[in-house]
């Protein structure tokens, strides 16, 4: 049995370890010249560091258990720098801890990042007629009703940004946040809901860390995955796209940029909805077009190293988000040094951050230069925490439409989508843009698709392996 598995991100790198773990011939084809998607290492002054994806949600499973399934269990840490921040109304202020997605469960340590109407507001929620989410409602639409706008665009929309670069009153509560969204279908009021989910987050995993890194960059675990699968056997091909897919008496053909034509008995799909949606065009046009309508937001990340020496004050914290309606540039920064212990070891000398610029609707600076976005950053960066060292490195990374939007119906569109392609033979989708854009999420993705790839594949031709996967429902 021979599968092929298009796209080399962390989706497809998950969906090519758990067919090789099961006996299957796998082919990984990579348009790009390099394997891990937004997972990616560099160097900055000398020092590896992440210049994607830094974190790992370790409250879900999948991607923890992937890391030491490829060897990398001893080097997942938790961060060391606690204390986020909102730079807001001229000033850095405790994040509050109590909330979910940015939505409170109390009015506790948020005076100051809201002003004291926006506090009294809060307090409507309890007497407002009882929660009504039905199929699906925006996010901030939802939030502003029950609390306030002012809960929206101080708390809310920082922290979305951070995941989705989206639109808070765009983004969908089923898809974005689903916890909370069955949580508000059973419960009367918001703040009922959020602390619904608090008690089920700590009772899944008391005492257990909320994030991950992995040292050296979670970029590394892209790097192993790929290892422990070549070790098994599969080919994993860079720099080849794969143009166009057909269905065959077998299975299916794939065409390749280079002219070549390659058979197998199964596909998964593990590129980006528009790509999918190209290759999907004319086996499965209904699907394709659902997909297209998929819409991304795009992002930078400025890393910068300064000299510690050079800092009359080192910055406190893991970092600190921006609320869009204060106007900055950035919208993010996190204080790599002093988040990670590992990073803070490998060059003592240096203190590294990054900073991300670019939100949906709003890429305007992503058209600079590198060098106006380092000055950007520079300058949001001295006025919020007092930088005003000069970096003796900088590193500029654009993720051009990296991140899907899940706007309002997501849910029902991917389902949609699966619809159509039941009636094809052992063809699978995985990746950020159907159930969940973080890593776990992405391998839950993956090994979800797999487990249909090879319920719709014929069992004999495993050799006997074991045919294991997640429920079904597996995902964000």
């Amino acid at each position: 049995m021979h599968v092929i598995v298009v796209g080399g991100g962390i989706s497809g790198l998950a969906a090519a370890h758990r067919l090789s773990t099961a006996g299957v011939r796998v082919t990984l084809l990579e348009g790009s010249d390099r394997i891990g998607g937004k997972l990616r290492t560099g160097r900055i002054a000398g020092v590896g560091v992440d210049l994607g994806a830094e974190s790992i949600l370790a409250r879900r499973p999948e991607a923890v258990e992937l890391a030491r399934a490829v060897g990398l269990g001893d080097g997942l840490r938790p961060p060391v720098g606690v204390g986020a921040s909102i730079w807001t109304r001229g000033a850095l202020r405790p994040m509050p801890r109590d909330h979910v997605m940015g939505v409170p469960a109390s009015v506790a340590a948020l005076a100051g990042v809201l002003s004291d109407a926006g506090l009294a507001q809060i307090a409507r929620d309890a007497e407002l007629p009882p929660l009504q989410v039905g199929e699906d409602v925006p996010v901030g639409r939802l939030v502003a009703e029950r609390m306030g706008r002012e809960v929206v665009d101080r708390l809310i929309e920082p922290l979305l940004g951070g995941v989705y670069a989206g639109d808070a009153y765009q983004i969908s509560l089923r898809s974005a946040v689903p916890a909370l969204y069955e949580a508000a279908r059973e419960h009367d009021t918001l703040l009922a809901a959020v602390r619904a989910v608090q008690r089920e987050a700590a009772a899944r995993a008391p005492g257990a860390p909320v994030f991950n890194g992995v040292e050296g960059g979670v970029g590394t675990l892209a790097e192993a995955v790929a290892e422990a699968c070549r070790a098994r056997g599969a080919a994993l091909e860079t720099g080849v796209a794969v143009t166009g897919l057909r269905r065959t008496a077998r299975g299916w053909a794939a065409a390749l940029g280079d002219g070549r034509s390659l058979a197998a008995d199964g596909v998964v799909l593990a590129v980006p909805a528009a790509a999918a949606g190209r290759l999907l065009a004319a086996e499965a046009p209904a699907a394709a077009g659902e997909l297209a309508a998929v819409e991304y937001a795009s992002m930078a990340i400025v890393t910068l190293a300064f000299r510690r020496a050079d800092l009359a004050t080192l910055p406190r914290g893991s970092g600190f988000l921006v609320p869009a309606v204060d106007g900055r540039v950035i919208k993010a920064a996190t204080f790599t040094s002093g988040k990670w212990d590992w990073a803070a070891a490998a060059d003592p000398a240096l203190f590294l951050l990054r900073a991300s610029v670019g939100r949906y609707g709003d890429e305007g600076p992503l058209e600079w230069d590198d060098t106006d976005l380092v000055r950007a950053a520079l300058d949001d960066l001295g006025e919020a925490a007092g930088l005003t060292g000069k970096p003796v490195d900088t590193v500029v990374t654009r993720w051009h439409q990296g991140l899907p939007q899940y706007t309002v119906g997501h849910a029902d569109r991917v389902a949609r989508v699966r619809g159509y392609l039941a009636g094809l033979p052992a063809l699978r989708l995985a990746g950020a843009s159907y159930d969940g854009v973080g890593i776990p999420a992405c391998v839950a993705s993956a090994q979800r698709a797999v487990a249909d790839l090879l319920r719709a594949l014929p069992g004999p031709a495993l050799g006997g392996a074991p045919v294991t996967g997640p429920p079904a429902e597996a995902g964000e």
